[in-house]
């Protein structure tokens, strides 16, 4: 999975208006003016971020989290919304239709969730606000002197921040909009405290001062490590001990008693709300917990005639079971983990040119995931880079708990998180010079998350998968996946308890014990997400079918796969739209 929508980011703060020559068309140009004028609004209400994509005139301006400046954008879109609904789509070129079908799914869907006020919600089981923060000190550029002075401004910034945040979550404590407290035990010890130290230099925000460049001076080197070492004193430390304590004394108290989103304030309309969102698909979500209980009923049958080829004698919770324990499976340490996830990402490197015509410039590494984030992080996960910024994508494999990183499951995560998955699609994306930068920039799960799970499949095509314990990691991941369709319904809208989810889990998927809690603390507190990838593959197996079955013996799986990847991240209903002008364009 890729690096996610932790907190109420700059949303669509992603649009942008690319130079272009406008055709006589007045919708053209109305459209794009529209890009335009709410690309401006952006860049103003998220300085930060707009500075981060090169426009200093916004150096020194801070963004505002609170609820008015939610309310405030949110009143703004719906403008721009009304203004969207005046333009005729048919008039617009095809390119452009796509765009617009693209802006118009994601205004349209801020200034419907913000109805809902999720952002009195800014953290997730395992993200928020706070591990925004985290991720800050490790994907900020550290080249020159002026990128650790925007470093210093920021950690100067955290403080004021996390107050900010903090008053969002009690306004949402009033009004019962809180994560559930099942998921909130010791919180604060997974996420929060690490960052509480009495040595500034030992505090993780201080990393980037201990390798500096060459080409700074050794006096300034001393003297912006001084400035670093105030910021985390003065401002970093302080905010971690006064949301610890909040998260104590104040929050998990009065959290709510309740586990699904159905349960909050109009929480059933906000529910499938989300689950259009995540999906980018108009199915209810009933309709979708029966699509999940057939694909666990399928897979499972293919796990079965596993377990026979192996000759194991025992049941399937039994299978599970030696898959869970016996150290064959497992690594002893990190390096060995690391290793074997460098290895496989390598071997798979080698096969793209079979599955692809064009492959992205961006290379990526291989990481651990930082141990301040690790006990209650994921099994891995890819962190962006950016070639404008001389930064590589990164594939983060967790060595936390080895005991339960099996070895089985490791290459359908590389499949996943770096190639042919997250990297390879996003690093495509960044170099799309075609289409309007707000389009390079957008991320949406459907796409994304079920173009990853997809990739996990393609690694049968190229004999990725050397052994049957391997094929089974790859189906308890698929497994995985699909009882997710039936355990975010059942939590968020079938009022299941966390043990049934739990149980669900572990009776169909072979994942550890661990990483099954934390999976389902994640669902219950991002309601819909988990959706976006099995519905997201099905879609792409499904036009994959669909393209195989009319154009037969022309059919090229590198052509294919070029065209889903052609127009970066966005809704399957478009991505549909793609495939059917693309097969009209072959004849069929």
């Amino acid at each position: 999975m890729i690096k996610k929508r932790l907190f109420i980011i700059p949303f669509l703060c992603l649009f942008c208006l690319p130079a272009i020559v406008f055709s006589q068309t007045s919708e053209t140009e109305k459209f794009y003016q529209l890009i335009e004028k709410e690309w401006a609004f952006r860049l103003k209400s998220a300085p930060e971020w707009a500075v981060s994509l090169g426009h200093t005139e916004y150096k020194g301006q801070k963004s505002e989290v609170s609820i008015g400046e939610e309310k405030r954008q949110a009143k703004y879109l719906e403008g721009i919304l009304n203004e969207l609904k005046t333009i005729d789509r048919t008039k617009l070129s095809k390119k452009d239709r796509i765009n617009y079908e693209v802006f118009y799914f994601l205004v349209d869907n801020r200034v419907q969730e913000s109805s809902f006020e999720p952002f009195l919600i800014p953290i997730s089981a395992d993200g928020g606000f706070h591990i925004n923060f985290v991720y800050m000190a490790g994907g900020h550029p550290f080249d020159n002197v002026e990128h650790f002075e925007q470093y210093i401004g920021k950690l100067q910034d955290i403080k004021e921040k996390t107050q900010s945040n903090i008053s969002l979550m009690r306004t949402g404590i009033q009004k019962g909009i809180t994560l559930p407290a099942a998921i909130l035990v010791d919180y604060e010890k997974k996420s929060v405290d690490p960052h509480i130290v009495d040595d500034p230099t030992k505090s993780y925000f201080y990393k980037p001062f201990l390798d500096m460049p060459s080409s700074i001076s050794e006096s300034k080197k001393k003297e912006l490590r001084q400035k670093g070492v105030q910021g985390i004193r003065e401002s970093v430390i302080p905010a971690y001990q006064s949301f610890s304590s909040f998260l104590k004394k104040e929050y998990r108290p009065s959290a709510r008693k309740t586990l699904g989103a159905s349960a909050l304030p109009n929480g059933k309309a906000y529910y499938e709300q989300q689950v259009k969102f995540y999906t980018t698909l108009d199915l209810p979500s009933d309709e979708i917990f029966e699509i999940g209980q057939k694909e666990v009923k399928r897979i499972r049958a293919e796990m079965e005639a596993i377990i026979e080829e192996v000759g194991f004698k025992g049941s399937f919770t039994h299978f599970l079971e030696f898959l869970r324990t016996d150290p064959q499976f497992y690594c002893d340490t990190p390096e060995c983990l690391l290793k074997e996830a460098t290895f496989l990402a390598k071997t798979i490197d080698s096969k793209l040119p079979q599955l692809f015509n064009k492959l992205p410039r961006l290379p990526y590494g291989v990481e651990a995931v930082p141990d301040e984030i690790a006990p209650n992080y994921t099994a891995g996960r890819y962190v962006g880079g950016s070639s404008k910024e001389n930064r590589a994508g990164f594939y983060w494999v967790n060595t936390y708990k080895l005991d339960s990183r099996p070895l089985y499951i490791l290459p359908a995560l590389t499949l996943h998180e770096a190639v042919p998955g997250h990297h390879l699609q996003k690093a495509l994306a960044e170099e799309l010079e075609d289409l309007p930068e707000f389009r390079k920039y957008t991320y949406l799960s459907s796409f994304g998350e079920g173009w990853a799970l997809y990739s996990e499949s393609l690694g049968k095509e190229v004999g990725l998968y050397r052994t049957p314990y391997e094929h089974f990691g790859r189906l308890t991941y698929e497994m995985w996946r699909a009882c997710r369709l039936v355990v975010d319904v059942g939590l968020h809208a079938k009022n299941w308890t966390r043990e049934e989810a739990v149980n669900f889990m572990k009776e169909n998927t072979a994942l550890s014990l661990h990483e099954i809690g934390t999976e389902v603390d994640r669902y219950i507190a991002w309601p819909a997400q988990a959706l976006s990838y099995k519905m997201g593959e099905l879609k792409i197996k499904e036009l994959r079918q669909k393209a195989e079955s009319e154009l037969k013996e022309d059919f090229d799986i590198r052509e294919f796969h070029d065209v889903v990847l052609a127009n970066g991240a966005i809704p399957l209903f478009v991505l549909e739209e793609v495939i059917n002008d693309w097969l009209a364009s072959k004849g069929v």
